[in-house]
């Protein structure tokens, strides 16, 4: 076999094929000398700016990018706080991060900062902190990096204006509105001295009136010109306000509405003052186009402390008051009430139980005597319906009928009220079979005439109960049943037809139409008690001579017409005697009884109620 064995070169005492070890180290130093160059010069002409730093926070060194970025020697940025030099410390939390990574509790940190450029222009930096030791030993030297990311958060920001703000009017949107709504809200009251003052915010809702026929008739481009023309007189209002402490923030809304926020409100009497110079600003006509536009708007305007107040509720009061504007005639200002709102929330609160309240049988019914003016003895009686509410305990019909009428639900109100008056009404007279029966009477809404049949309602309940017609008599109000026609007609001349009265109540308070008076199968007059009011002559009371002329005189056409007269709210005996002179045939009022409970009226059964 041919080769030559391995074994020591002669004369050297090394084995062929193996380096000496002084070779082996020297090689490995050169090699480490030439990577750490290697990396030095990396570090130093790397285009992103860095800086080596030791666990004091101190730079070690600063490589030429970091020195362009802050106009300095790269060199004369060694042992300088490196935090100092890129604004780590201007953030409390930030700056602990810091600390955190230099003693080897947190292996990173990056953050972004506002930074400025040694050429004087900002500019937005992403700084991330790493440790480049090893992390289990948990201290050495960490590296600090910058990376330019001004042109990432010029389009961020871009892209948050775009979305927080309304491209019609170029005003802050709804989304804006809120945050500093909200932010407002949450931040604390000021300190003056030792005294603590209460913050106080305002808001200005409006909305344009009509604002729906200009985008109808002139069409929506047209119309979001006018909406930037009234964008921009919003914010003159805004900025011409002396008074305020804090920003104004005007906003849209969305479609017509507009909100001016208030930080820091100077109270009531500055919200007020700018909704008055809005108000004025808006009068003056727009030139849109070429097209001259007249406007006018409404407002609601709240005011009140921050503690205590969400964003949801302010806003609920804003909308409330701005429909309390338009109701009360458009083209003005309204100042929230906080009566005037507990109204609302109780009508609200009554509306969403009322349907279900006549399911669980919360409704009575009272009785009020209807008296012969000649004997004083009683005729009939009115059935007064009450809720007995649960929250709110027992209700007067001035409550809930309105609701009821507005929502419908007093067709299952007005049934039940007749079938059950007209059963107590039999009731009474299967108890007293040689006395005079009574006659009840029994008010109708004018949609219990449109939205349910009526005479089937009150033939049935008739002949359920077994009450005679002419015992029942359904009192409509005069603006109800003057000018009648069609439908309301046939069903009064139905129910006349049937043997059943048909009453006019309040009459001299409606439109008067007494034409209608000879064409209507009405049987009798209830006289508004305003008129009776008149004739109080009792505690230093002035009479009205007016009064008892108009009283008298329709008296004179009722009898002469073949009607009956009752007058309501007899409250004193020298009302009853002028207007027993006069001829009226039945009184009504607190002289003979307040409401009563069907057991009280059973024992003035063929009795005066006086002696009762």
């Amino acid at each position: 076999m041919s080769g030559t064995p391995e074994g020591p070169t002669p004369g050297t005492g090394v084995t062929r094929g193996t380096r000496p070890p002084e070779v082996t180290e020297r090689d490995h130093q050169r090699s480490g000398l030439s990577e750490l160059r290697d990396y030095r010069a990396a570090f130093s002409a790397a285009a992103l700016p860095m800086a080596v730093v030791d666990d004091r926070g101190q730079v070690v060194r600063a490589n030429d990018a970091l020195g362009c970025l802050l106009g300095a020697d790269p060199a004369a940025l060694a042992h300088r706080p490196a935090a100092e030099l890129v604004g780590l410390t201007s953030d409390s939390s930030t700056w602990r991060a810091y600390g955190e990574v230099l003693s080897g509790e947190r292996h990173r940190l990056r953050c972004t900062l506002r930074l400025k450029h040694a050429d004087g222009r900002p500019l937005w930096a992403e700084v991330t902190v790493v440790p480049m030791g090893d992390p289990a030993t948990g201290t050495g030297r960490v590296l600090l990096s910058l990376a330019d990311v001004s042109d990432r958060r010029e389009l961020r920001e871009r892209l948050r204006h775009l979305r927080i703000h309304d491209p019609v009017t170029r005003l802050p949107n709804r989304t804006l509105f809120f945050e500093r709504l909200t932010g407002a809200l949450e931040t604390p009251p000021l300190q003056e001295g030792a005294a603590r003052r209460e913050g106080r915010i305002g808001l200005c809702y409006l909305d344009i009136d009509g604002f729906k026929a200009v985008n109808d008739t002139l069409g929506h481009r047209i119309g979001d010109r006018l909406l930037a023309a009234v964008a921009g007189r919003l914010t003159d209002c805004a900025e011409a306000d002396a008074h305020h402490a804090g920003g104004h923030l005007v906003a849209r809304l969305g479609g017509d509405e507009f909100a001016i926020l208030i930080e820091d409100s100077a109270g009531t009497h500055q919200l007020t003052e700018l909704a008055r110079s809005v108000l004025t600003a808006l009068q003056r006509p727009f030139d849109v186009s070429g097209t001259r536009l007249s406007v006018s708007a409404s407002i609601g305007v709240v005011e009140r402390a921050t503690a205590g107040t969400s964003a949801t509720a302010l806003m609920q009061a804003a909308d409330t008051t701005l429909y309390w504007a338009k109701a009360d005639g458009r083209a003005r200002w309204t100042l929230f009430d906080p009566e005037r709102n507990a109204h609302r929330m109780t009508r609200q609160a009554l509306s969403s139980t009322l349907r279900p309240a006549v399911d669980r049988g919360e409704f009575t019914l009272e009785y009020q005597p209807l008296v012969g003016m000649a004997d004083e003895v009683v005729r009939g009686v009115e059935a007064l319906v009450r809720w007995n509410h649960p929250r709110f305990g027992l209700l007067a019909p001035s409550r809930f009928v309105p609701i009821a009428e507005e929502d419908g639900t007093i067709v299952e109100l007005g049934r039940w009220v007749l079938r059950t008056a007209c059963r107590q009404a039999r009731c009474w007279q299967l108890e007293h079979p040689d006395e005079r029966p009574l006659f009840i009477s029994v008010n109708v809404a004018v949609r219990q005439v449109w939205d349910s049949d009526l005479v089937a309602d009150v033939a049935e309940i008739l002949a359920e109960t077994g009450l005679d017609p002419g015992l029942l008599q359904l009192e409509l109000t005069e603006s109800a049943v003057m000018g009648s026609s069609g439908r309301p007609l046939r069903v009064l001349r139905a129910l006349s037809d049937m043997g059943v009265r048909i009453a006019i109540d309040d009459f001299g308070t409606g439109y008067s139409n007494l034409a209608y008076l000879s064409r209507l199968p009405v049987s009798v007059l209830k006289l508004d008690g305003s008129f009776v009011r008149g004739f109080r002559y009792e505690d230093g009371a002035h009479p009205s001579p007016a009064d008892e002329t108009i009283v008298e005189a329709m008296v004179q056409l009722a009898h002469r017409l073949g009607l009956t007269v009752t007058a309501e709210c007899v409250e004193t005996s020298g009302q009853a005697e002028r207007l027993r002179r006069i001829g009226c045939d039945t009184g009504q009022g607190w002289l003979y009884s307040r409401a009563v409970a069907p057991e009280r009226i059973a024992e003035l059964i063929g009795t005066r109620p006086l002696e009762g």
